[in-house]
């Protein structure tokens, strides 16, 4: 699966005209995670056509930059300390993370959870993750 990261000025209004221009082209936004950080405010966004976000996205006015990149989406129990043993199998790997976030849940039994090693860990990642292309 695919995030597009994009990175913005901090501005009241600016996740708004995102949702708004990706709506408008027909593009449902799966999962999302925005913060900001200082003058800058960074959204992952997740999508089933990350081309024709990225394509609407780079003509929305403010923003600095947008990257497609992997994710590895894990469906995990969900019990208490289940995103521990998950994240301790990559930290025991040396895999350096990116960013980590739950998409949803499939029912009460398990959450999916996106995980971005940076770009260089991606295989050891995994590998940690016993996950086969």
């Amino acid at each position: 699966m695919k995030e597009i990261t994009v990175i913005v000025d901090n501005r009241i209004g600016t996740l708004a005209n995102i949702a708004e221009a990706l709506g408008g082209a027909g593009v449902n936004i799966e999962a999302v995670s925005a913060y900001g950080q200082g003058t800058n405010a960074v959204f992952r966004l997740v999508t089933k056509d990350p081309t024709s976000a990225k394509r609407v996205l780079e003509k929305v006015p403010g923003i600095r930059g947008t990257t497609v990149s992997d994710i590895l989406v894990i469906k995990m129990p969900n019990r208490p300390g289940e995103l521990g043993k998950l994240t301790r199998k990559l930290s025991n790997r040396k895999v350096d993370l990116e960013s980590v976030y739950i998409l949803g849940k499939t029912d009460d039994a398990f959450t999916e959870v996106a995980i971005k090693p940076v770009e260089a860990h991606l295989a050891l990642a995994k590998d940690a993750l016993g996950i086969k292309e």
